[in-house]
């Protein structure tokens, strides 16, 4: 095992202290205080013996989780029975894509959100999971527009046929099916932190880097953490989109339905699992790495999280899509029905991106003419 050096620190202001045998003290090289042996040594040893209690709190607490990934997400409470809403729920399906849309009857699907495939084929509703939640979309088609405009606005790229010929108004509000999961993690994490402070010795400037090690462990409890349950809704647009204000969650009602799609889910709980346990974990990781302040770096050395999984519930989530083909290319817009975020990639118009390139170039050409004249 390597020997242990201990570097002590002034406790007036952390520069190097030295030992000066005239005085049979410890010296700070930077302010000039004193220190006998015996107080320093009483003081670093607390600290070294609070860093080892640190330590082992922390791996007795990880030891204690060890195997606390315990059971399945729970799904007793989610149910098929719709009752009496059930009766007036209308079922299609997109023959290109697979999407399974349900609405109420005074709503028609004329064609699909998803790629937009403009036949859609009635089918029987049944067996299909009644949501336990939903957050009614707040933000109107008008409001949707009038964003997806404004994203289009300040792209000098921006093809001018693709603004013009992209079927704006055909945007549709669609409920989103989300699993949102209840549990709780607990773990630790050990880093190396690092703090630098910097003194003169004579005429020369010092830095001196002190390096620590970091201990943290602690518990999470989480509500709802949500994963789009929806293989045709690329989670990378989802995931831009959130998140939703959860004090607008509301019990489900079909009430909320007309005028509106909903997405039938297809993507199921236990292959969500590895989405949930994902988001959990590093949202404790975040949480630990969050609490370790005042120093210049902190690396992380070993992380562990440990999850107690507890309940799925089914919710419906508003977004406006639009999905539209340009060129021989799809490109799919999502709105936050309640927030407003938007996402969609653009496509670019290499004639004016090469034209503007072009212009530029002219011109330093001729500044560096005019210097070279000069």
């Amino acid at each position: 095992m390597p020997a242990q050096v201990t570097n002590y620190k002034c406790p007036s202001c952390t520069g190097p202290l030295h030992f000066v045998g005239a005085s049979g003290k410890l010296e700070c090289d930077y302010c000039g205080s004193q220190f006998d042996v015996a107080q320093i040594e009483a003081m670093y040893a607390d600290k070294e013996q609070a860093a080892v209690q640190a330590q082992q709190q922390a791996e007795e607490k990880a030891a204690a989780a060890q195997g606390a990934d315990s059971g399945e997400w729970d799904m007793s409470d989610l149910t098929a029975d719709w009752g009496a809403d059930g009766q007036g729920m209308k079922s299609y399906t997109c023959p290109s894509c697979g999407a399974e849309l349900i609405c109420d009857a005074s709503t028609a699907a004329t064609s699909c959100p998803y790629c937009g495939n403009p036949t859609v084929v009635p089918g029987q509703f049944s067996g299909t999971l009644k949501p336990d939640f939903v957050i009614p979309f707040k933000l109107s088609k008008e409001d949707a527009v009038a964003a997806l405009k404004k994203h289009y606005q300040g792209k000098p790229f921006l093809p001018k046929s693709f603004t013009s010929g992209n079927h704006i108004q055909e945007i549709k509000g669609v409920y989103v099916p989300f699993w949102m999961f209840d549990g709780a993690a607990s773990g630790f994490a050990h880093y190396e932190a690092t703090r630098s402070h910097t003194h003169r010795e004579g005429n020369e400037e010092v830095t001196v880097t002190e390096h620590y090690d970091v201990y943290r462990a602690g518990d999470l409890s989480f509500e709802k953490v949500p994963v789009d349950a929806s293989s045709k809704m690329p989670d990378d647009h989802m995931d831009s989109i959130e998140p939703y204000d959860y004090s607008g969650l509301k019990p489900f009602s079909t009430a909320y339905l007309p005028g509106f799609l909903a997405d039938k889910y297809d993507v199921t709980v236990e292959n969500s699992r590895s989405r949930a346990d994902e988001r959990c974990k590093r949202t404790l990781s975040d949480a630990l790495r969050a609490s370790v302040k005042g120093f210049e770096s902190c690396v992380p050395i070993n992380e562990q999280g440990f999850l107690q999984r507890g309940k799925v519930h089914y919710a419906l989530m508003p977004v406006w899509m639009l999905n539209t083909k340009w060129n021989g290319k799809e490109f799919l817009f999502a709105m936050n029905g309640q927030t407003g975020k938007l996402v969609g990639d653009l496509p670019m118009s290499w004639g004016k991106f090469w034209g503007t390139f072009a212009a530029i170039a002219a011109v330093l050409s001729v500044i560096g003419s005019v210097i070279t004249l000069l």
